[in-house]
């Protein structure tokens, strides 16, 4: 906390006793590599065409290698030996989604304002260096994970970003609490909504449909957990993951979590726009699945993220040795609740043995865990790992289907071989 260096995303670090100034940009030519080719490097996902290139360090600003899965609009995958490394992700190495190509690449903070308006008694706007110095800072950890998050494994396959398992990250986030914001400005009785609008609107020309915005109910909006953020792991956020600020919906997926936040509307109503209708909705049914080809189905807007666990310490095609122990690890989060528990088994689902969890970061953050294992005798292994969250949801063994390829979170696996 505190003052920080200008990093490499080119703004000012917003902690609570920085002076907010000077602004955050990267020309048309930092965008496109500045001039520099992809690496030769290449990166086999686990599902079919899934090569990707590499994209090198400094390719896009704030950013080090990454999976390259689009350069414009940027889609940018973690790889997969960052969370070996890392419960909280580098700032560096957070997965990138943006969906409009021409998006701010220049952010001036000494303009920037943050405007509370709609069905409220006191309409107000706040600088960056207000919003820092007048509200109680709170830091949480949560999960930001794509709706699309490994969409790539989804069978039969459906349009959209073919994700691995890279597009989500842990980090901690300093922020205000949207609650307090909101109660400054009063809402009114019958507000029943709270939209969210980005300096995408600024831009000229984007027409009124492709503008992106989303609405939240207000009862999640006044959760406790739900931030304006702006640091991300106790820095300034990157200027692709919504510098200088964002919205932070701990426990939902990351179509909420505005980027570049600018306007906050309090509604009477859920709004119509295309990124709440017909984009992002699942059907209305037990873990948002349905049948390929069903029909009639009542949609509703995504919300709530499912559990998920994975394992860290191998990976599919290494050897352990047999007779001997050795300690299985990874993490595993909880979703839209806390994190209950997270099982293992060896013989292909037929028994689970509950793992030790580490620290516990809340509700909305990954845990790590572990549990020794000694393999019986040599031969093949398949490792599978399930999590359970304290709503009562557990991993299936196979992910539900959607046509948007949305909350996959079937249970993961690794083949190792025991000699």
């Amino acid at each position: 906390m505190g003052n920080m260096d200008r990093r490499a995303g080119g703004g000012v670090a917003l902690g609570r006793r920085a002076v907010l100034g000077g602004a955050a940009a990267v020309g048309a030519a930092g965008m496109l590599g500045a001039g520099r080719a992809l690496a030769a490097q290449d990166v086999q996902l686990p599902f079919a065409n899934g090569m990707r290139p590499v994209a090198p360090a400094g390719m896009f600003p704030g950013k080090g290698e990454m999976i390259l899965q689009r350069v414009r609009a940027p889609l940018l995958e973690t790889p997969w030996e960052v969370y070996r490394k890392h419960l909280f992700i580098p700032n560096d190495q957070t997965y990138v989604r943006w969906h409009i190509p021409d998006f701010p690449t220049s952010i001036d903070v000494k303009k920037y304002r943050l405007r509370i308006n709609g069905d409220v008694a006191h309409p107000f706007e706040l600088t960056l260096d207000e919003l820092v110095k007048r509200f109680p800072a709170v830091q949480t950890a949560a999960i930001n994970q794509c709706s699309g998050n490994s969409r790539g494994f989804i069978d039969p396959r459906v349009p959209g970003a073919q994700w691995g398992n890279g597009a989500m990250y842990n980090a901690l986030w300093t922020g205000v609490r949207l609650r307090d914001l909101l109660a400054h400005a009063g809402v009114k009785p019958g507000a029943t909504h709270v939209a969210f609008h980005n300096i995408e609107q600024l831009i000229d020309p984007i027409p009124p449909h492709a503008l992106f915005y989303k609405v939240l109910p207000l009862a999640r909006a006044n959760d406790e957990s739900t931030l304006v953020a702006y640091e991300m792991n106790r820095s300034e956020l990157p200027l692709l993951n919504g510098f200088p600020i964002r919205l932070v919906v701990p426990g939902w997926y990351a179509t909420y979590w505005v980027k570049m936040l600018t306007e906050i509307t309090v509604t009477t109503h859920p709004g119509t726009g295309f990124w709440m209708n017909p984009a992002y909705t699942i059907p209305d049914t037990p873990n948002g699945s349905m049948k390929p080809g069903e029909t009639g189905l009542k949609m509703v807007p995504i919300n709530a993220m499912d559990p998920r666990s994975f394992i860290t310490s191998l990976v599919s095609g290494e050897t352990i040795p047999a007779h001997k122990p050795s300690v299985l690890r990874g993490f595993a989060f909880g979703g839209g609740s806390a994190l209950k528990s997270v099982a293992v088994s060896a013989d292909n689902g037929a028994s689970w043995k509950d793992a030790a969890l580490g620290k516990d970061w809340g509700a909305y953050g990954s845990r790590e865990w572990h549990l020794p294992f000694t393999p019986g005798k040599p031969g093949p292994v398949r490792l599978m790992v399930r999590a359970s969250n304290a709503a009562g949801a557990v991993q299936p063994m196979v992910a539900g289907w959607n046509p948007g390829g949305f909350m996959y979170n079937a249970i993961e696996h690794v083949d190792v071989q025991a000699v």
